[in-house]
């Protein structure tokens, strides 16, 4: 399984219609609202990484929203 990080900013007024539609992408398994440099974080579950890949360029396709940086999970042999 590949889990990503995607850190998302909106436009102002556009909370929720974006999360609408990120309820709607494959993969998306939570959304957060949080408060700082980014507006929202988005955990992406897949199993390979040209489906994290979609997954993104999904997410960068929705009106209003302004931008992301994504993160893949990176397991170290400890830990289990």
């Amino acid at each position: 399984m590949i889990i990503g990080f995607t850190m998302m900013n909106v436009v102002r007024g556009a909370e929720y219609e974006v999360w609408q539609e990120l309820a709607k992408i494959s993969g998306v398994t939570r959304v957060v609202h949080v408060f700082g440099e980014v507006d929202y974080i988005i955990i992406i579950e897949v199993n390979e990484i040209s489906e994290l890949n979609q997954a993104v360029d999904d997410i960068r396709l929705i009106q209003g929203v302004t931008s992301t940086r994504t993160f893949v999970e990176h397991r170290l042999t400890f830990m289990k």
